[in-house]
């Protein structure tokens, strides 16, 4: 437990303590993200807090993992550093798409085949239990695509990405630590304490945004954590700590970036365009279009997603399937509720 809440607090310290220097430098050679269209802030803003919240986790975890629980968390840091290094290109001079995406799959790439994360079973869903094989490292590549890309979507206001990784991070750590993996709980918290830190710079009036050297790192280590998080599950059925349902419950864990994923890009494609083509149909985008500043619609992006994290813990009995289903049913109420008081505003 000391090595967790160490990793914690040396993560944290380092973010704060470099975040700083960062914006000075960034605003004396113009590395900033300028007011645009699509954009909701209103002034130049340094776009390199991710680089302080990579140093911040990785050094931590570097420092604070026993060696024994070290295992392939060698194989995750390669990931992390490919992602960093198009990440932080991408900040300070914008990348083609299709580079930005190859490294999100070399990175996938690395933990699929040589760290062995992945997923192996659909748990009984639609009756499929163990997954061959291909299909497991096409399901797995797939999902931690998703999981990276979702992040880097949701990034769009102050706050909400920083606080609902923090969320996901803060869950998925403290689950870890109960059923004794150890790696993974410090790497939960490690990056729990460099978001915190970085959120006090990034919460309205933004000084700093964590840029794609962000979104890509806290989407990365949240796919880890969520295919984990399932893939344990095969051998804990008989513990306290053993979660029914699974796959439902990550989904319901990570339900404001993958669902706001799936209803966007399905907008952007039943309209004939690509579903990475950019617009304001985000459910942050309804929401401030509504009325309300960035704060307010970070607050109520939160609570929402603490509030399905309590409900899938509370209905987890009723299976994969159907919990996904009431899920999709939910997400679907909570956005029709914002788009129709984005239409009554501009009514007015």
């Amino acid at each position: 437990m000391y090595s967790i809440i160490l990793a914690f607090i040396t993560a944290f310290l380092l973010t704060f303590w470099a975040i700083p220097s960062i914006i000075s430098v960034a605003m004396k050679k113009n590395l900033v993200d300028e007011p645009g269209e699509r954009t909701s802030h209103t002034r130049s803003t340094p776009s390199l807090g991710g680089i302080a919240i990579f140093a911040g986790t990785i050094f931590s975890i570097i420092m604070w993992t026993p060696f024994k629980y070290f295992g392939d968390l060698q194989y995750i840091l390669c990931a992390f550093i490919i992602l960093f290094l198009i990440g932080a290109k991408d900040d300070i001079d914008p990348v083609l798409p299709y580079q930005k995406f190859g490294a999100q799959i070399l990175s996938a790439l690395i933990l699929v085949f040589v760290a062995n994360i992945r997923i192996t079973s659909f748990y009984g869903i639609f009756g499929v239990e163990e997954l061959p094989y291909f299909a497991s490292i096409l399901l797995s590549i797939f999902t931690i695509l998703v999981i990276i890309n979702s992040f880097n979507l949701i990034d769009g206001i102050n706050g909400l990405s920083g606080s609902v990784a923090a969320i996901i991070s803060i869950v998925f750590g403290l689950w870890f630590y109960q059923v004794d993996k150890i790696e993974l709980s410090i790497v939960a918290f490690s990056m729990t304490g460099a978001i915190i830190a970085f959120l006090k710079y990034n919460f309205t009036p933004a000084k700093i945004f964590m840029g794609d050297t962000g979104s890509l790192l806290l989407g990365l280590v949240s796919a880890i954590l969520a295919i984990q998080f399932i893939e344990m599950h095969r051998y804990l059925e008989d513990t306290t700590y053993a979660t029914l349902s699974a796959p439902a419950v990550a989904v319901g864990i990570l339900i404001i970036p993958l669902y706001d994923t799936l209803r966007v890009f399905t907008i952007r494609m039943l309209r004939g365009r690509s579903p990475f083509s950019p617009d304001r149909n985000h459910i942050h985008h309804l929401i401030i279009d509504s009325g309300f500043s960035h704060m307010q619609a970070t607050g109520i992006l939160v609570l929402f997603n603490i509030g399905i994290i309590i409900l899938v813990y509370q209905l987890q009995d009723l299976g994969s399937l159907k919990l996904m289903l009431i899920l999709l049913v939910l997400g679907s109420i909570f956005t029709l509720i914002w788009f129709m008081a984005k239409r009554r505003r501009q009514a007015v």
